[in-house]
């Protein structure tokens, strides 16, 4: 039984399509604690629809779109920690964060305070675009600096080998592959592109 735990260098970069194609390939549970925007599909929903399994109910379900205690603020809640303990599930479990490690999710607490007390190992995933190398370190740092267990990075977007590269050796972290970017993206393409650029060992999965 894998458990891992899906985070980003930034919001927007893609980490919730990495964590359907991880979810897909290990068979796996989906958990995302804290989602802020309801408006649109959520993240649970997106995962579920793109890997074909099931997405856990989340701890908290915010409305506005935003930082989550600022979203958590303004409907007169405030995140507890408590009430992100890891679910016990029959299988693999991948949780996907909210944004960055230094999202707060209340005014005393960082989701990067949440993911230490996990102890579950890590992926990191960066984009590929201009700014990376400088958000990527300094996520591999804070990351090691709360004692979590870093898999490795998992790049998406074009392929920008020496920016890769850079990233792998100076954040002395494995280059776990990279997703490109899927106009077609479907659970079939996604799932292919998955296979293709990653290996499932890597993740503690069965090829």
């Amino acid at each position: 039984m894998t458990r891992i735990v899906v985070t980003g260098t930034d919001t927007g970069i893609g980490k919730t399509i990495f964590s359907a194609a991880l979810t897909g390939a290990l068979k796996a549970s989906y958990w995302k604690p804290v989602q802020a925007g309801l408006v649109e599909e959520t993240d649970s929903e997106l995962v579920a629809r793109l890997s074909g399994q099931p997405a856990l109910p989340e701890a908290y379900r915010l409305k506005m779109p935003a930082s989550p205690h600022l979203a958590a603020e303004a409907e007169g809640v405030e995140i507890s920690p408590i009430s992100l303990l890891m679910p016990q599930v029959d299988g693999s479990l991948v949780i996907e964060g909210a944004g960055g490690l230094m999202v707060p999710l209340n005014r005393r607490v960082l989701y990067l305070d949440v993911m230490a007390g996990w102890g579950l190992p890590v992926v990191l995933c960066a984009r590929t675009a201009l700014g990376t190398i400088n958000h990527s370190l300094l996520s591999l740092q804070a990351l090691r600096n709360v004692g979590c267990d870093v898999l490795g990075v998992a790049f998406i977007g074009e392929p920008e080998p020496e920016v890769e590269e850079t990233i792998a050796q100076m954040g002395h972290t494995r280059r776990l592959g990279r997703l490109p970017m899927l106009d077609d993206l479907t659970p079939e393409a996604l799932q292919a592109a998955f296979a293709e650029n990653f290996e499932l060992s890597d993740f503690g999965g069965n090829i």
